[in-house]
């Protein structure tokens, strides 16, 4: 259900149906064909993972819409040679967005390198992009650390360290009805990954409001109206099943080789008892004789034959609300336009 050119990331059609042909027509005047923009940060070694999650998500909420994708980078993330080319090659770029409209834009976080946001290499670039948002989409979504530098820019609220991640998945529960939780569960259970929060207290005093939280994990879905309806996870409902795993055997290494000082917390609610008795194993073994080589006993079969994704039919409604939201003030405009 994908149409693919030269395009392939830069711009992708989604829908439940395709002709026989095999393309998607886009009719930009029909309020069920809906223009995504994906701004994604993410770190080189999860570009190609995080453009499968979200055109996957955005292909299981589709139906009976047409969804047209771009792909978007901030040129001021750091990357390596391969970071570069490969957003060179399949990206638009970023300066095709100031004269583009879109109806809905998601923006991802990255892994931070400044204590303060402020002094990211990429502040300028994303503050630009959440002024452009405002103005030019029905809705923008910004996950995690996108939602943190989100919340400081626009209303001045600054998150807090944890001390260390908080990383697992929560039972999530919603409180407050919206059309984003519209037909959902009452309770959800979310993967999250994070070594900072905002305090609830701080976005409902600045006029947010909170549509799910956790008792465990904080704060999880919440949402401001201003001229676009900002969207804002501190979870990651597009995560795959192996998400967590494969960042957690990522941190692990990086304690093996030096480059953090603690070993990484388990996630929590995620692996089965078996796997948390053999990842144990390897913490001992690992703290008492730190070298990289151990990384090669990480018990991944194991592991990945256990986990599952518990949060996928949760994140397709809320994603599938998220688009009738934005088709329904699309239609808005056209019939008043």
């Amino acid at each position: 259900m994908i149409s693919k050119g030269r395009e392939s990331l830069g711009s992708v059609t989604l829908a439940s149906e395709r002709l026989p042909n095999g393309k998607v027509p886009f009719n930009e005047s029909n309020p069920h064909h809906i223009d995504v923009g994906l701004i994604n940060n993410m770190p080189d070694a999860a570009l190609k993972a995080t453009e499968r999650q979200f055109q996957a998500l955005l292909r299981t909420a589709a139906d009976g819409f047409v969804v047209r994708l771009r792909v978007f980078a901030l040129p001021d993330v750091p990357r390596t040679d391969f970071g570069e080319t490969h957003v060179r090659n399949f990206y638009s770029s970023i300066d095709d967005l100031w004269d583009s409209h879109l109806d809905g834009l998601i923006v991802t976080g990255t892994e931070p390198r400044a204590p303060n946001l402020v002094d990211e290499p990429y502040w300028g670039t994303l503050t630009r992009v959440l002024d452009w948002a405002e103005e030019n989409t029905y809705s923008t979504i910004c996950s995690c650390l996108a939602a943190h530098a989100a919340l400081l820019y626009i209303d001045g609220i600054g998150r807090q360290s944890l001390g260390d991640k908080r990383f697992g998945v929560f039972e999530c529960a919603r409180v407050s009805e919206h059309q984003l939780t519209a037909g959902g569960p009452s309770r959800v259970r979310m993967p999250h990954s994070r070594w900072n929060e905002i305090p609830e207290d701080a976005l409902v005093a600045a006029g947010y409001r909170i549509l799910t939280r956790s008792k465990d994990a904080g704060v999880d879905t919440f949402v401001k109206l201003r001229k676009s309806l900002f969207v804002f996870f501190q979870g990651h409902p597009e995560y795959e099943a192996h998400s967590l795993l494969l960042e957690y055997r990522r941190d692990i290494g990086r304690f093996l080789r030096g480059e953090r000082d603690t070993y990484p917390p388990l996630p929590q609610g995620y692996f089965d008892k078996d796997t948390v008795t053999a990842l144990a194993a390897l913490r001992e073994r690992a703290l008492s004789d730190r070298r990289e080589e151990l990384l090669a006993d990480f018990p991944t079969a194991q592991a990945a034959g256990k986990v599952s994704n518990t949060w996928r039919s949760a994140a397709r409604r809320l994603y599938r609300n998220w688009l009738s939201y934005i088709s329904a003030q699309k239609a808005q405009r056209l019939k008043a336009g």
